[in-house]
C-alpha cells in the first residue's frame, strides 16, 4: 500500500506540473495574441486615418488638372481628308470616351458629334473632304457652315509639386488587356486572387536579402507597391514593409481589384523625360511611343511593364539593349501565365522598339507650359491648381509647335558648326549659343508655338521671356515713326514728307543729345559706309548712321514713344534707340511686329484662353488686349520697306535663297545677339540666338537666326491652316508702284529690268518715269551737270486721318536744329564723274549692321 501511494503521488505531481506549463503557455499565447491584436488595432486605426485623410482630400494623384491646346479650325477649301480629321479626333479621345465625343467616318465624309464633356457644345457637323479638300461643312440642322472647330488636344497635366510630374489619367476600361496581363505576369501573378499580401513571397525575399546582404528582392504585391507609392518613401526597411502591409489591408478592404489596378496604372513611375517625371501608363505611352495607351501592341505593353523594375536603368532611349532584354523576359512570363502563346511571344520579340522621336520640346511644349502655369498663378492665384481637376485651354497649335522645335533643332546644328569653326584650335571651352522662337497669329495675338531654349532637359531657363538688346530688328520703328510724323503733318529735314526715296546720309557721324551734353558716335557693320542712300536702301541693308540720322529728323523721343506703345517698354529717346540698344524679350518683339502686320494695331501676345471645371463651367476667361498705335497707312508703308528688305536686303540670301518664296516681310538683327523678325499674311515668327553670358556670338542674324526662321516657315506653310498665304493689300490712300533702282523714278518698259516695288502715300510717288528723266529740258540738263536743286515731289503732305493726333514738335536734335550741328555731306561728283560714272568706290556686298 505505501508503494502504491508513492507511485500515485508521483503521477499526480507530474500531471499537475504539465497542467501548469500548459496553462502558462496558453496564457502566454493569449497575452501575445491580445498584445498583437492591440498593436495591430492601433496601427490599423492609425493608417486607416491616414488613408481616410488622403481619400477625403479628393485627390489621390499630385496632378489632375489638364492643359489643352487650341481647338483646330477646319475651313472650306483647306487641304484636309476625312481620315486625317478622324485621326485628330482619336488623339483627342473621341470614340474611346463617348462622353467627350464620337465620330463616324464614311469614305470622304465624317460626322462629328461632341459629347457632354466636350470643350464645345453638343452641336454636330458633317465635313465633306472629296478630292482631299474640304468641300463643305454642314451642321446637324442642315445649315451650311464656313468653319468647324475640332476638340482641343491634351498637351499635358499641370505639375503640382517640385517633382514636376506629368500624368495622363486613365480608367481601368482604357487599359488594354495585354497591358494588365503583362504587368501581373511580371509583378504579381496572383494579384486577382490574394488579399493584398503574399506572405510566402515576402519571407522568401527577406531570406534572400539577408543572405545576399543586398536589398534587391521585391516581394511586394501590386497593392503594396500602390501603398508605398501613395503614402511612403521608397527606402527599404522592416518598419516600412510593415506599414505597407497595414495600408494594403486598408486599400483591399475599400476598393475592388480593378480599382486598385487603375490607381496603380496612374501612379507607377516610369522614368523621366526632360525635367519631368513620367507617372502612369497613359503618360508613358505618349512619351515613349507617341500613342494612346489603347493603341499599344503586345511588345510595347511588355516594354512598359518591364520598365517598372528600374525605370532609369531600363530607359529605352538610353539603354535600348537592356530595355529589349527586359521586355523579352516579360513576354516569357506572359507565356508562362498563358496570357499569350509562344509563337505570339516570338513575333513580339522580333519587333524593334519603335520609339517616338525623343524631342520633348516638340511634343509637350515645356517652356510654353511653364509660362501658362506662371500666368495662372498670377491671374487666379496659386489655389492648389493641379488638384482642382481644371481644364486649362490655351493658344498652342501642337503641329506648329512640333515644326518649331524641329526647325530649332536643325538650325542650331548649323550654328554649332559655325561656332566650332570660329573656335578653331583654341583649347578654351566652347560656349554654344541658346535660342528662342515665337510664332504668333498676327491678327489675334495668339501664341501658336514657343520654344524657349535648345534643350529643356538641360536648361529650363526660358529665353523667350528673357530681355535682350533688340538690335536692328527695332530699326523699322524709326521708319514707322517717320511715316507717322508725315501723316500728322510734320515735315522732315528739307521741308518734305518722308517716303521710301527720302535721301539719308550714311557717313561717320557724331550725334549729340541731352541738350548737347552727351555725344554718340556709332559705326556700321565692319565700318562699311554707303554715303547718300534712299530710306528703302538704308533699311534693307541695315545702315546704322543713316537710320540714326532719320531718328534725329523724327525726334528720338518720338521713336522711343512709338517703341514703348508697341511693347518695347525700355525704349528711351537717345540716338542709340534707333538701332535697338534697349532691351525686350522675343515674346515682346513678336507683339511689336503685330503693329506692322495688323494695320497699326498692337496685340499683346496671349497664351491662356479659358479655364473650366469638371462640369464645363467657365472659372476664368481671359480678355485680349489690342491698341491702335499707328496710322494703318504708316504701318503698311513700313511693311512695304520690310518686304523689300526680305527680297533684296541682308536676309535675302538666307530666306529667298533657300526656297521660301511666299510673300513675306522681315528684318535681321545683329548686335551681340542674332535676331530675325518676319511674317507672312497669317504668321509672325521671331527667332533669337545668343549666349547666356551676354558675350558676342560673332554670327550675323542672316547666318544664325534667319535660317531657322526660313526652315520653320517653309514647314509651316505646308500645314493646311497656314497654307493660304497671300500678298499684303495696301489700305486706301496708299499705292504700290515699280521704281527703277538706278534713277529712283517710275519704272517703265523702256528702262532696264532693274526695278523694285515700293509703297507711297497717294500723291508722293515720283511723277516721272526713268525714260523721261524730267519734265523739261532744263531739268534734264540740271540732272546731268548737277546744277540747281533736285526736284522734290514730296512738298504737300496728304491729309491726316480723321481724329489723328496733332503734329508733335520736333526734337531739339531733329531737322530744325541749327545748320552747324548737322553732319557734313560727302563731296559731290564733278562733271566728268557724273557723265562717265567715275569716282564710285567698288561696291561691297551688303552686310547687316552692328551697334
Amino acid at each position: 500500500m505505501p508503494v502504491k501511494l508513492k507511485y500515485a503521488s508521483k503521477a499526480i505531481g507530474t500531471g499537475s506540473l504539465r497542467h501548469r506549463i500548459l496553462r502558462a503557455a496558453i496564457v502566454t499565447v493569449l497575452a501575445g495574441f491580445v498584445l498583437f491584436a492591440a498593436v495591430f488595432a492601433y496601427y490599423n486605426h492609425k493608417y486607416q486615418q491616414i488613408v481616410d485623410t488622403r481619400l477625403a482630400s479628393g485627390h489621390l494623384f499630385s496632378s489632375v488638372s489638364q492643359i489643352y491646346a487650341a481647338p483646330r479650325e477646319i475651313r472650306d477649301g483647306q487641304k484636309y481628308t476625312a481620315a486625317a480629321i478622324a485621326a485628330d479626333l482619336r488623339r483627342a479621345g473621341y470614340n474611346s470616351n463617348t462622353q467627350l465625343g464620337t465620330f463616324q467616318l464614311n469614305g470622304n465624309s465624317i460626322f462629328i458629334k461632341p459629347g457632354p464633356e466636350s470643350y464645345h457644345n453638343t452641336d454636330g457637323a458633317t465635313i465633306d473632304t472629296s478630292g482631299g479638300t474640304v468641300q463643305k461643312i454642314t451642321a446637324e440642322n442642315g445649315a451650311a457652315l464656313s468653319a468647324y472647330e475640332l476638340e482641343p488636344q491634351l498637351i499635358t497635366a499641370l505639375s503640382a509639386d517640385n517633382s514636376r510630374t506629368k500624368r495622363r489619367m486613365i480608367a481601368y476600361t482604357d487599359i488594354p488587356p495585354r497591358m494588365v496581363q503583362a504587368v501581373t505576369s511580371i509583378e504579381d501573378r496572383n494579384f486577382f486572387e490574394h488579399n493584398g499580401i503574399n506572405f510566402l513571397r515576402i519571407v522568401k525575399c527577406g531570406v534572400e536579402d539577408i543572405t545576399s546582404g543586398r536589398k534587391r528582392c521585391g516581394g511586394s504585391t501590386i497593392t503594396m507597391q500602390l501603398a508605398r507609392g501613395f503614402f511612403l518613401s521608397p527606402e527599404k526597411h522592416l518598419k516600412r514593409k510593415l506599414i505597407e502591409i497595414f495600408i494594403s489591408f486598408q486599400l483591399e478592404s475599400r476598393f475592388t481589384k480593378p480599382q486598385i489596378f487603375e490607381m496603380y496604372a496612374n501612379q507607377i513611375n516610369l522614368g523621366h523625360r526632360g525635367s519631368y517625371d513620367i507617372n502612369g501608363f497613359g503618360e508613358a505611352s505618349q512619351a515613349f511611343f507617341g500613342k494612346d495607351l489603347k493603341q499599344l501592341d503586345t511588345a510595347q505593353c511588355a516594354l512598359l511593364a518591364g520598365m517598372i523594375q528600374s525605370p532609369s536603368r531600363l530607359n529605352p532611349y538610353r539603354h535600348p539593349e537592356r530595355a529589349i532584354e527586359r521586355r523579352n523576359v516579360v513576354l516569357d512570363s506572359m507565356v508562362e501565365t498563358s496570357a499569350i502563346s509562344a509563337s505570339e511571344a516570338a513575333r513580339a520579340k522580333a519587333e524593334p522598339l519603335n520609339l517616338a522621336p525623343p524631342n520633348v520640346d516638340a511634343s509637350e511644349a515645356p517652356y510654353f507650359v511653364d509660362l501658362v502655369h506662371d500666368q495662372l498663378v498670377q491671374r487666379i492665384g496659386d489655389q492648389d491648381l493641379a488638384h482642382q481637376s481644371l481644364r486649362i485651354y490655351t493658344s498652342l497649335d501642337p503641329d506648329l509647335q512640333s515644326i518649331a522645335s524641329d526647325a530649332v533643332e536643325a538650325g542650331m546644328k548649323n550654328v554649332d558648326d559655325i561656332v566650332r569653326k570660329q573656335h578653331g584650335k583654341s583649347t578654351a571651352p566652347i560656349v554654344y549659343p541658346q535660342v528662342a522662337l515665337i510664332a504668333l497669329n498676327p491678327h489675334t495675338g495668339q501664341v501658336l508655338a514657343l520654344v524657349g531654349g535648345r534643350n529643356y532637359g538641360a536648361s529650363q531657363l526660358n529665353h523667350a521671356v528673357a530681355k535682350r538688346p533688340t538690335g536692328s530688328i527695332f530699326k523699322p520703328f524709326v521708319y514707322a515713326a517717320a511715316y507717322n510724323s508725315s501723316l500728322n503733318g510734320t515735315a522732315l529735314g528739307g521741308g518734305g514728307i518722308f517716303t521710301a526715296l527720302t535721301q539719308l546720309t550714311d557717313v561717320p557721324t557724331t550725334f549729340t543729345f541731352d541738350n548737347g551734353r552727351q555725344t554718340y558716335t556709332p559705326n556700321n557693320f565692319k565700318g562699311d559706309f554707303r554715303g547718300d542712300v534712299t530710306a528703302a536702301y538704308a533699311l534693307a541693308h541695315s545702315l546704322n548712321n543713316a537710320t540714326i540720322e532719320l531718328g534725329e529728323m523724327v525726334g528720338f523721343d518720338n521713336v522711343a514713344a512709338l517703341g514703348r506703345s508697341a511693347g518695347v517698354a525700355s525704349a528711351r529717346g537717345t540716338p542709340s534707340v534707333s538701332i535697338g540698344a534697349y532691351d525686350a524679350t522675343p515674346l515682346d518683339m513678336a507683339g511689336a511686329y503685330s503693329v506692322f502686320a495688323n494695320n497699326g494695331v498692337h496685340l499683346t501676345p496671349w497664351m491662356l484662353s479659358s479655364v473650366t471645371n469638371t462640369s464645363g463651367d467657365i472659372i476664368s476667361d481671359f480678355p485680349r488686349e489690342a491698341k491702335q498705335v499707328m496710322d494703318p497707312r504708316a504701318a503698311y508703308l513700313t511693311q512695304s520697306l520690310l518686304e523689300g528688305t526680305m527680297n533684296y536686303g541682308t536676309p535675302a540670301g538666307a530666306v529667298r535663297g533657300h526656297g521660301f518664296t511666299a510673300p513675306a516681310a522681315g528684318k535681321t538683327g545683329t548686335s551681340h545677339d542674332a535676331w530675325f523678325a518676319g511674317y507672312t499674311s497669317n504668321l509672325i515668327c521671331i527667332v533669337w540666338v545668343g549666349n547666356d553670358d551676354y558675350s558676342d556670338i560673332k554670327i550675323e542674324g542672316a547666318h544664325a537666326a534667319a535660317p531657322i526662321w526660313t526652315e520653320f516657315m517653309k514647314r509651316a506653310i505646308q500645314l493646311p491652316e497656314y497654307s493660304d498665304v497671300h500678298s499684303f493689300s495696301p489700305p486706301d490712300g496708299v499705292s504700290v508702284v515699280r521704281i527703277d533702282k538706278t534713277t529712283n523714278l517710275l519704272s517703265d518698259t523702256s528702262c532696264p529690268d532693274n526695278s523694285i516695288s515700293l509703297a507711297f502715300l497717294d500723291g508722293t510717288a515720283p511723277a516721272n518715269s526713268c525714260s523721261q528723266m524730267s519734265e523739261s529740258p532744263q531739268n534734264f540738263i540740271q540732272k546731268i551737270f548737277g546744277i540747281g536743286e533736285h526736284p522734290n515731289p514730296q512738298t504737300n503732305p496728304p491729309p491726316a486721318l480723321p481724329g489723328a493726333s496733332p503734329a508733335r514738335p520736333a526734337s531739339p536734335t531733329a531737322a530744325n536744329a541749327p545748320v552747324e550741328t548737322q553732319p557734313a555731306a560727302p563731296k559731290k561728283k564733278n562733271f566728268f564723274q557724273k557723265l562717265f560714272g567715275g569716282g564710285d568706290k567698288k561696291k561691297q556686298q551688303p552686310q547687316d549692321s552692328q551697334q
